[in-house]
């Protein structure tokens, strides 16, 4: 016999619960019969924010559910369908920096219509951001005005980004999955020539190094310090880094050697990495010079220094910056030493 189909039919605006997102914006200043035409904009404006933060959110925990699993083989699916989410990520936050064109309209004089029926809400209080943060591996540590940062929030949210800080964030779990690779951790790999003056085998990184030194100007030797801190002396690896010496040596051998076809999705990765870092700095650079626009030097409505404020946050607040620190140590492809046959093959998608 033939299955019936049980399920209901679905009509349009019950799928996507228009009832209570097109009646979910109540302007205060029609609550005060006060004339603001422009708060219905800024509410829209806000919510849909909300909305893009709640898919951001979505996408980072399937990213984070892929690098928890003990085994991500680098040309499994799951690296696929991390460096695609990641994408999703950046274009998503593309869109709410060039949203703010669209507040922009909103003049500085339209503002004051309705800012002082605010207080003392404030974008501050959005903990979907701040969860968003947390997640991908911004500590509290490190974060700018930690007096702001929890005391406005009412318990329950601020209850939910204490559990997300509690959460393994993604770059501790990059850091784990950098760690398993194979470049620092098996002989036939790290023992890449031998000289031939002693006859005594080398490892790759004092080859390296041998070639960087060479490449770098006057100017720059300062970065050979760095590079030796690094990667030559473990005794003197700073304790602060979230990348360990064998995360951060997997990550610079991927950057240096990404053209290998096993390496192409593993830079892609961090290339995401960083370029979701640089859209966040766009965002919160847009914002700032947002506010100081509407509101000049006024305070915030949440009671911070408004743009100064939004400023120090976002020269603090960069997650993956360890990731972008190791660009200072590439090398042109032409002076790359040259890697052994055997992990040659292993790096090629063809294993003959």
């Amino acid at each position: 016999m033939e299955k019936t189909n049980l399920r209901p039919p679905v009509y349009y605006s019950e799928y996507l619960q228009l009832h209570k997102i097109l009646d979910a914006q109540l302007p205060e200043s029609e609550k005060e019969g006060i004339k603001a035409d422009d708060e219905m904009l800024f509410i829209v404006i806000h919510q849909t924010y909300e909305l893009w933060f709640k898919q951001i959110l979505h996408e980072i925990t399937i990213v984070r559910n892929i690098f928890k699993q003990p085994n991500v083989s680098d040309n499994s699916p799951d690296i696929y369908n991390a460096v695609s989410r990641l994408k999703r990520v950046c274009e998503i936050i593309e869109v709410l920096v060039q949203q703010m064109s669209i507040l922009e309209t909103m003049t500085p004089l339209d503002f004051l219509d309705f800012r002082d029926l605010l207080r003392p809400a404030s974008g501050f209080q959005s903990i979907q951001f701040k969860i968003i943060e947390a997640l991908l591996g911004l500590e509290y540590k490190n974060r700018f005005g930690q007096e702001y940062y929890l005391q406005q929030l009412n318990e329950t949210d601020r209850q939910k980004v204490i559990d997300a800080e509690a959460e393994v964030s993604l770059i501790k779990l990059l850091n784990n999955w950098l760690e398993r690779m194979p470049f620092t951790q098996f002989e036939k790999y790290w023992q890449i020539s031998e000289n031939s003056e002693t006859h005594e085998k080398q490892s790759f990184f004092n080859i390296y190094r041998e070639q960087y030194l060479s490449s770098l100007q006057p100017a720059e030797m300062a970065n050979l310090e760095v590079f030796d801190m690094l990667f030559m002396n473990e005794g003197n690896y700073p304790t602060d880094r979230r990348l360990s010496i064998e995360a951060s040596k997997n990550a610079l051998f991927i950057m240096l050697y990404r053209d290998y076809p096993l390496l192409h999705l593993p830079y892609e990765l961090l290339s995401l990495l960083l370029e979701i870092d640089e859209q966040l700095s766009l965002w919160r650079y847009r914002h700032i010079h947002m506010v100081q626009r509407t509101i000049g030097k006024r305070i915030g409505t949440g009671g911070s220094t408004g743009g100064d404020y939004l400023k120090s946050a976002a020269d603090q607040h960069v997650i993956f910056k360890e990731i972008a620190e190791l660009n200072s140590f590439l090398l042109p492809k032409n002076m790359l030493p040259k890697l052994p046959e055997n992990l040659v093959k292993d790096l090629c998608y063809s294993r003959e």
